[in-house]
C-alpha cells in the first residue's frame, strides 16, 4: 500500500492557504507516503507524466495535519511519482491545524 488511505474529500476545516505564496511560509519537511491520506481519489495522468508539472506551482506537495492525520491536499502526482521511483519519503509542506 502506498498511502495510509485514499480519500475523496477534505474533512478538515478551511485553513485559508490558497496560493503558493501562502504556503511558502510553511517550511518543507520529510513525510512518509504511508502516513498520508489522499484528498483526491483520481489522478490526472497528464499531470503525472508532465516534465514541467511544478513550473507554475509549488515544488513541494501540500499536507494538512488535523486530528493526528496527515492529508495530502495538493501534489498527488508528485507523491505517486515518488512511489514509482521506489521511494517512501517525500518533502512536503505540512500545515498543522489545531483540533
Amino acid at each position: 500500500m502506498i498511502f495510509k488511505s485514499v480519500g475523496d474529500s477534505r474533512p478538515y476545516p478551511e485553513h485559508g492557504y490558497v496560493t503558493p505564496k501562502d504556503w511558502s511560509s510553511v517550511a518543507p519537511m520529510q513525510v512518509r507516503l504511508d502516513e498520508l491520506v489522499t484528498t483526491k481519489s483520481t489522478l490526472d495522468l497528464a499531470a503525472l507524466l508532465a516534465e514541467d508539472s511544478t513550473f507554475f506551482g509549488d515544488l513541494f506537495p501540500h499536507v494538512v495535519q488535523w486530528k493526528g492525520t496527515r492529508y495530502l491536499e495538493d501534489g498527488l502526482h508528485r507523491a505517486v511519482r515518488t512511489a514509482l521511483h521506489q521511494r517512501s519519503i517525500l518533502h512536503a509542506r505540512v500545515l498543522v491545524l489545531e483540533d
